[in-house]
């Protein structure tokens, strides 16, 4: 991805344009933490759990225990939807006008900030807390070791993206196997095509659904992870390499087997989530969010019939077949410009937001963590309890998007999309690599 000074123009044109249209007085976080008039320290945070979600109803939780509990603090907190949280963040980010505490995102956008040198390590907080710092999943710290020995963000949550949920009433229904091999995923498709039952759901209206859920693991299967990443670097490999073009045939074959809903690139991703557990479609490659959604919209009675396993393997696949894309998903981290007093009471929140009781209580909202902790059964969903033991057993392979540059996400995003309404492997491959190549090259 390019460094953010480069875009800094761009984005803080963009940052005027939205002022102008009204909207500017949220877009910035304001100068950074410090003394307000009556004493206390002040302290502005970011993050996108703004959602319904148990998750983030628990993160809110914490958040808010915290003000209450630190009286001394004057904090503001601002919760902003998902969809527009990359963009608020990187726009407030080319003004150098960062709140104190951010949510950052594991791969290229916490890398971006590092080099526009917008970070400060949170490494002390490890250093205090050296039990807190241990029980972490291996390779949890790893996105956000820009140097050696420093930690640029505390790890919040894990990303698995690539769960492949099944009905097994359907499945029991219409005599299907639970696929292990591609072959035996088309013979699903075909069966429950037959049956005018969706095989797979999947909502892409924003169109790094398709990426995050079905490719990364798909084109792991095909390529290998080693592949990926010198691809990903521009070194030894490229896009345009056959293997890849033959990664995304295989999504093709989907596509054009009509494995997933008429319109999947007009509803998103929630809307799909509502059509599988109300039984229109037999199965649904997600991520772990879906297991924090369902908990809070759908019945015990239809979570029942709802099981998770890991997308079939690939015949003659280079990488290993059992695997879940994913990794650190997210994590907080710390302005560069927060010092003094409001540096402390920073890293005081930071650890409230991921220390070893908010680890717990963030896995008993039905979310994944990078983190050794032991869940109540009786507080997640029995289909929760079900993936986070696979997930515990299950080797991580790289998500697309956390490795390649922003305008190279943006390609094979938008890719997928025009592979389901007919595009070609290859002219996808192709603007992928130019994508790449022109972020990579100085």
């Amino acid at each position: 991805m390019k460094p953010i000074r480069k875009l800094g123009v761009l984005l803080l044109l963009m940052t005027f344009i939205l002022a102008a249209c009204g909207d500017g007085g949220s877009q910035t976080a304001g100068e950074p933490g410090g003394k307000s008039s009556g004493g206390k320290v002040k302290l502005s945070i970011w993050h996108n759990f703004a959602g319904d979600d148990l998750r983030a109803k628990t993160v809110r939780g914490l958040i808010d225990q915290f003000a209450k509990d630190n009286p001394n603090i004057e904090l503001d907190a601002q919760a902003i939807p998902p969809d527009g949280y990359r963009q608020r963040l990187s726009t407030v980010a080319a003004g150098n006008e960062l709140p104190d505490i951010f949510f950052v995102y594991a791969g290229s956008q916490s890398a971006e900030l590092h080099k526009a040198g917008l970070l400060q390590p949170v490494t002390e907080i490890a250093e205090q807390h050296k039990d807190w710092r241990d029980k972490f999943l291996p390779g949890a710290f790893k996105p956000y070791e820009f140097e050696q020995n420093e930690i640029y963000a505390a790890p919040l949550s894990m990303s698995a993206t690539s769960i492949l949920y099944y009905n097994t009433a359907l499945f029991q229904k219409y005599k299907v196997k639970v696929p292990e091999t591609w072959d035996e995923l088309m013979a699903a498709v075909k069966v429950f095509n037959e049956n005018k039952i969706t095989p797979i759901a999947l909502g892409n209206k924003a169109p790094w659904v398709a990426q995050s859920t079905i490719l990364g693991t798909l084109a792991d299967h095909v390529t290998g992870t080693e592949w990926f990443k010198n691809a990903a670097a521009q070194k030894g490999a490229k896009f345009t390499d056959p293997e890849f073009a033959r990664a995304l045939g295989y999504f093709k074959q989907l596509v054009d087997n009509k494995a997933f809903q008429d319109g999947a690139n007009s509803i998103d991703n929630t809307q799909a989530e509502q059509y599988f557990i109300q039984g229109h479609a037999a199965m649904m490659i997600s991520g772990a969010w879906t297991l924090t959604n369902l908990a809070a919209s759908a019945s015990e009675e239809q979570l029942k019939d709802i099981d998770v396993t890991v997308m079939p393997a690939i015949p003659g696949g280079k990488g290993e077949a059992k695997t879940i894309s994913g990794g650190a998903g997210g994590g907080m981290a710390l302005s560069k410009r927060t010092e003094g007093a409001a540096k402390e009471a920073a890293l005081k929140l930071i650890y409230a937001i991921c220390g070893p009781e908010a680890q717990k209580a963030i896995a008993e909202s039905n979310s994944m963590v990078m983190y050794d902790t032991e869940i109540d059964q009786s507080k997640v969903s029995s289909l929760y309890y079900k993936a986070f033991n696979l997930v515990k057993k299950t080797a991580i392979t790289p998500v697309y998007d956390a490795y390649l540059s922003a305008d190279a996400a943006e390609v094979i995003n938008n890719g997928l999309q025009e592979i389901m309404t007919g595009a070609s492997p290859e002219s996808i491959a192709k603007k992928l690599q130019e994508a790449q190549a022109r972020s990579v090259t100085p």
